[in-house]
């Protein structure tokens, strides 16, 4: 390959990227799933295409954010449901 023809770059890569960003601004939960969907499929792509196609970077990228949202998101329902438990849950062994 000609050290100045650039490679393609993955379009599932730049949509992991794109949406693992949104799930930290806009749409949580479902942006980080096409995140990290996206990101899975990039990586397989690009795999396959034997150093064609470009964008491994933009893929991880979007995983890593994509599922440090998911993370956060399941740590946050944990700590609410915690917080219900000891609210609701402990007041009743107090005899009340």
């Amino acid at each position: 390959m000609n050290p100045t023809t650039t490679r393609p770059t993955s379009t599932a890569a730049i949509v992991s990227l794109s949406f693992g960003v949104a799930s930290w601004l806009l749409l949580p939960i479902l942006a980080a799933i096409v995140a990290v969907v996206t990101g899975h499929l990039a990586r397989a792509e690009i795999r396959r295409s034997a150093g064609a196609i470009d964008g491994d970077g933009l893929a991880l990228a979007g995983l890593i954010l994509g599922y440090a949202n998911l993370a956060a998101g399941i740590l946050t329902i944990l700590v609410i449901m915690f917080g219900v438990a000891v609210l609701f849950g402990l007041a009743g062994l107090n005899g009340h």
